[in-house]
């Protein structure tokens, strides 16, 4: 297993080696910093100075070599927009996007495997079928008309939850909650049920893809033809073999989550590294684009890593393969 993981790590130090490559290239590249950072009336010699003390006029690789170091030490420097240090913005923004994407995750995992197996094990059923037909508009309906449609509903219409904002949250040292904080869980309600509904319906239609597969196999059949309940064959033999595709896409989904909230956050207003992108985007802050790209890249990567490890330990073919090849 040493030998598995260490060849993964190598393969994770390549990857983001292409993700800094790809940072940098959008760093140094996409406008000019000091056009962003100064206006009109600076003169030539000025910008000239400026330029000289970021480095902007050194040799590409030593340009290179220092924004991965800085990344390596978490040196993200400044924003050209606020002027504050990136990683005090990003450690002020990454709570409310994690609660976020947990929230939506669970959300999807506590629906969509039950439902999967339901609708597996049950396929001619009357509310199988209409589980499926709900789905499907779930998964074709954008994002943001799911959020504005619940906002409509669950804010307007009815006055339940509140629709935009995070409101009172607790504070736990650098971290802001919205869990820990009884009068604004509200808050994370809407959010995260918009996020988790396409993470739902891709779960639930995963889970009961494999099952159907599994249920056909021959071992299932010669576990029942064996006289097993059909209890344990489900939910012991069945759901397990079903499971082992499924872990990927639950770290990718969490990963997408962190990632690609940005739509979310943007209808909601949720002060989210999401919303901290697109305000970027807005106003060309690109080192705030450049470390966040390097962000989701690590999430990405170590995500992928841990599922690898998950699949190492869970399917014992994979072990049969890295033995033979040691």
């Amino acid at each position: 297993m040493a030998l598995f993981i260490l060849r993964r790590l190598a393969q994770s130090v390549f990857v983001m080696l292409g993700v800094s490559l790809i940072a940098f290239a959008l760093f140094r590249y996409v406008g000019d910093p000091v056009a962003v950072m100064v206006g009109q009336e600076t003169s030539i010699a000025d910008q000239e100075r400026l330029r000289q003390e970021l480095g902007l006029n050194d040799p590409l690789i030593s340009q290179y070599m220092r924004f991965v170091g800085n990344m390596l030490t978490g040196e993200f420097g400044f924003s050209f927009r606020t002027r504050q240090p990136i990683d005090e913005m990003i450690l002020s923004r990454l709570p409310a996007t994690v609660e976020l994407g947990l929230i939506s995750l669970l959300l999807s995992l506590a629906v969509g495997i039950p439902a999967g197996i339901y609708t597996a094990l049950h396929k001619d059923k009357f509310l199988a079928n209409a589980i499926l037909i709900v789905t499907l508009i779930g998964i074709s309906v954008p994002t943001f008309v799911i959020g504005i449609f619940l906002i409509y509903l669950f804010g307007v219409q009815l006055g339940w939850l509140p629709t935009f904002g995070r409101g009172p949250v607790a504070e736990i040292g650098w971290w802001k909650s919205n869990i820990l904080s009884p009068s604004s869980w509200k808050y994370l309600v809407l959010p995260a049920l918009t996020l988790g509904v396409y993470q739902l319906t891709l779960t639930m239609r995963l889970v009961r893809s494999e099952m159907q597969d599994v249920m056909n196999a021959d071992f299932i059949k010669f576990a029942i033809s064996r006289g097993i309940s059909y209890r344990s064959v489900h939910y012991r033999h069945a759901l397990k073999n079903s499971m082992v595709p499924v872990i990927t896409i639950i770290g990718l989904q969490f990963g997408g989550v962190i990632a690609f909230s940005i739509v979310t956050e943007s209808v909601f207003q949720w002060p989210g590294m999401g919303l901290l992108f697109l305000d970027s985007i807005r106003y060309v802050d690109i080192p705030v684009m450049a470390v966040y790209l390097v962000m989701i890249g690590f999430v990405f990567v170590i995500i992928n890593l841990a599922v690898d490890i998950l699949y190492f330990l869970i399917d014992p073919r994979m072990r049969l393969r890295s033995e033979a090849g040691s």
